[in-house]
């Protein structure tokens, strides 16, 4: 059977524009309840029996049968042994792609992650204190595909920021290990990794277990159980996001070559079925000749069957009035991935305010962010880029405020705290500022 892949052609010069747009990308980050009470009880019996429910629920989901959680631990020995063996050419690009990765953020952790403090004219000294978190978790998915891509960008600005441990879990169906993921952790400076996935992961790394340590953070992405299971946990760990299906949007004038812009929306659109991408674009005859080119293309790629499902049911190429309504468009959506194929596009960046990466010119594929460019590829999905932010050194860090007050300072800020705590009805609050004052007959006593 031939398969056909036929994004819907909407153009916003149709009336019904605007409820044939919001239907095609309405998507529902609801769980099934039937998922959403299977993950509870994982949860609950990891918390409870530790390392025992791992075990069991690893050769119930993973087909791997363990006899201790040891078996189950990969050590430095194993990860550097993965790095040798594989093609020097996959050894290059690791280390090229993780040397990027590092230096991108480096200078975050520059620009927006150190200390600082400063002195009122009465001494008083004010400011904030930057630390990293003691240990992260990290998921690495390894299911429908292994991504080595994933360990470095979650382990490699954790380690920038400094965190001490960084515990990877990944899980490895019928115990089929990638060689590559196991190379990229060990690239990458993890301290230990785990061949465990799913919900129990979760648990393990949310809780603890007798060999699994309890961690501080869980980042990195994974499917409807994984997901299910961070925003449970959740309180009780912090997490950095909780993904939905992946998407591309391309903004383009017309000036790039189809079969690029065609192919770029197959790299999200192969993720999975879900996947969405999206062109927007003010040329009809353009539209018209990217299409061909995925007619022309898509009995060439592997995973041709379900790049059709995705652009089937999500895909979309859509007519503007000019480019200035695909930024506004585009706003509108706060993409996860979003290309300006143009030949002008620091014209058009200005007014994209939404988007959890900006990819510029014609050149700059997705595919290169998504593995060397050097910015993170754990991107804000499904519209949450309006609020949130890629993953970065800030997220493996946490603030806490410095104050040390003088006693000129006492004398001046107590006078203010003392009339706001008793306008509040605190009286200890009031009383605390006052007795640092110096006496003076107009005191309130406490």
């Amino acid at each position: 059977m031939t398969l056909v892949a036929a994004p819907a052609r909407l153009s916003t010069a149709v009336a019904t524009f605007g409820a044939d747009f919001a239907a095609r990308l309405h998507w529902s980050a609801d769980t099934d309840a039937a998922i959403e009470q299977r993950v509870a009880d994982i949860l609950a019996d990891v918390q409870q029996r530790g390392d025992a429910a791992v075990l069991e629920y690893t050769e119930r989901f993973d087909g791997l049968m363990a006899t201790s959680m040891a078996t189950l631990e990969l050590t430095q020995a194993e990860l550097k042994a993965a790095f040798d063996s594989i093609p020097a050419v996959q050894r290059e690009a690791l280390q090229a792609a993780a040397a990027r990765v590092r230096r991108y953020h480096e200078a975050q952790k520059k620009a927006s992650g150190e200390s600082w403090s400063y002195r009122d004219e009465d001494g008083t000294l004010l400011g904030q204190k930057v630390t990293p978190l003691d240990r992260v978790g990290i998921y690495v998915p390894g299911g429908k595909a292994a991504y080595p891509s994933s360990v470095l960008m979650n382990a490699i600005p954790a380690h920038v920021a400094g965190v001490g441990e960084i515990i990877m879990v990944v899980p490895t169906p019928q115990g089929a290990k990638n060689l590559l993921v196991l190379a990229a952790a060990y690239v990458a400076g993890v301290t230990r990794a785990f061949t465990i996935g799913g919900a129990q992961a979760v648990a393990a790394l949310a809780y603890g277990t007798a060999t699994v340590p309890k961690v501080d953070k869980i980042t990195g992405p994974g499917n409807a159980y994984v997901a299910s299971a961070k925003k449970r946990v959740f309180g009780t760990v912090g997490i950095d996001m909780i993904a939905g299906p992946s998407e591309i949007l391309v903004l383009a004038d017309g000036s790039t070559p189809p079969d690029w812009v065609a192919m770029d929306l197959f790299s999200q659109a192969e993720h999975d079925e879900l996947a969405q991408s999206i062109l927007l674009c003010p040329d009809a005859a353009y539209l018209d000749a990217v299409q061909r080119e995925i007619d022309r293309l898509l009995p060439t790629m592997p995973r041709a069957e379900i790049i059709a499902k995705s652009l089937n049911g999500r895909g979309a190429l859509i007519l503007t009035k000019d480019m200035e309504e695909a930024c506004a468009i585009s706003n509108r959506i706060a993409p996860e991935h979003l290309e300006v194929s143009s030949q002008n596009p620091h014209r058009w960046e200005p007014l994209l305010r939404h988007a959890g990466a900006i990819f510029l010119g014609a050149y700059t594929s997705e595919s290169l962010g998504d593995y060397c460019a050097g910015p993170n590829h754990v991107l804000p999905t499904s519209g949450t880029a309006r609020f949130s932010s890629p993953l970065g050194v800030y997220d493996f860090q946490k603030r806490s405020s410095l104050i040390e007050v003088s006693e000129a300072g006492a004398r001046r800020l107590g006078q203010i705290a003392s009339v706001l705590a008793r306008g509040e009805g605190l009286q200890a609050h009031a009383c605390a500022a006052e007795m640092r004052l110096k006496p003076s007959p107009n005191q309130r006593p406490c």
